[in-house]
C-alpha cells in the first residue's frame, strides 16, 4: 500500500536511510513521491481496498508501533544468546509480545528481561521470555516462526496457593481481570498477559477492595502476587491510622459545633 498527495510528508526527521527506503519516486508522475507504507492490501472487485497485513516485522500493539526485529537484535546482543526471535501472542489482556532465544543458559529469562529494560522503552520488552537449545528451522534453513511452541508461564514451576485472606482477595482480583482459572504466590501480573491499562483496572479493584490507596506504580515495583500481597499487608495499618486520624477530627469539629448557639452557627455560615 503506497501513499501520495499534497499532504504527504517530507520524511523521517534525521533519518535519511529510513526516508530513502519508504519515500520513493512514484511510477506515474515523476515530480511526485509515493510513502511504502509496508502494509498489505488489494483491491476487491467493488473497488474498496482490503487491508491484509504488514509486509515488514512492524506492529502496533496498545496504540505504540513496534518493530519486532529491533527487539530481536537487542535480544541477540547478549553474550549468551545465540538466535532470537519475537512473536506477538493473543491472550487475556489483548496481544502481547513474547521472546524465544537459543541459549545454553536455561534460566537467564530474568537477565534477559533486565538487559532489554536498559535498551528498550518499557512496552517493547516482551512479557515472557521463552529459553530453547535452538529455535526451529524451516526445510530451506530458515527461522520457522509457526513451529515456535507456545509459552507456558508455570513451566517448571510448582503452583503455590495463596494463603493469607489478603492473597487469596489480590489472586482472585487478578484472575478475574486476567481471565486465568488460578493464580499462584508465584505467578507474575506481566508474564501472566498484563499490561498497563489491566493494572489500571487491577489497582482500581484493589482500592474498592481494601480502600487503599495503592498505585500502578506499586504492581510494576512488585508484580509477583506474593511479593504484592506482602506490600498491601504492609500498607493496611498506614491507612487505618489514616482513617481513624481523619474520623476523630470529623467528631471533634462536629462536637465543637454542637457546643455552639443558634446566633453562633448562624454568624459561622454566613462568613
Amino acid at each position: 500500500l503506497y501513499v501520495g498527495g499534497a499532504g504527504l510528508a517530507r520524511g523521517y526527521l534525521n533519518r535519511p536511510e529510513l526516508t530513502s527506503e519508504r519515500f520513493i519516486a512514484s511510477p506515474f508522475d515523476a515530480s511526485q513521491r509515493l510513502y511504502r507504507s509496508g502494509d498489505l492490501a488489494r483491491r476487491r472487485v467493488d473497488g474498496s481496498l482490503e487491508y491484509l497485513g504488514r509486509i515488514d516485522q512492524q506492529v502496533k500493539i496498545r496504540g505504540f508501533r513496534i518493530e519486532l526485529g529491533e527487539i530481536e537484535a537487542q535480544l541477540q546482543s547478549h553474550p549468551q544468546v545465540n538466535e532470537s526471535a519475537v512473536l506477538v501472542k493473543e491472550g487475556a489482556g489483548g496481544q502481547r509480545l513474547v521472546g524465544y532465544v537459543a541459549s545454553p543458559d536455561r534460566a537467564i529469562q530474568d537477565e534477559l528481561k533486565a538487559h532489554l529494560h536498559e535498551r528498550l522503552p518499557e512496552y517493547m520488552v516482551p512479557a515472557q521470555i521463552v529459553v530453547l537449545a535452538t529455535l526451529p528451522l524451516t526445510a530451506n534453513g530458515k527461522l520457522d516462526r509457526r513451529a515456535l511452541p507456545e509459552p507456558d508461564v508455570a513451566a517448571g514451576r510448582e503452583y503455590r496457593a495463596p494463603q493469607t485472606d489478603t492473597e487469596q482477595a489480590i489472586a482472585r482480583i487478578w484472575a478475574q481481570v486476567l481471565d486465568v482459572e488460578r493464580i499462584g504466590l508465584d505467578d507474575h501480573f506481566f508474564e501472566r498477559g498484563g499490561h498497563s491499562l489491566l493494572a489500571v483496572q487491577t489497582v482500581s479493584r484493589l482500592k474498592r477492595e481494601f480502600d487503599l490507596d495503592v498505585g500502578v506504580r506499586e504492581l510494576f515495583e512488585h508484580p509477583q502476587l506474593e511479593a504484592f500481597a506482602r506490600y498491601v499487608e504492609a500498607l493496611r495499618p498506614y491507612a487505618e491510622a489514616a482513617r481513624q486520624e481523619l474520623q476523630d477530627d470529623i467528631h471533634a469539629a462536629l462536637a465543637e459545633l454542637d457546643g455552639l448557639s443558634t446566633e453562633e452557627l448562624e454568624a459561622l455560615l454566613a462568613e
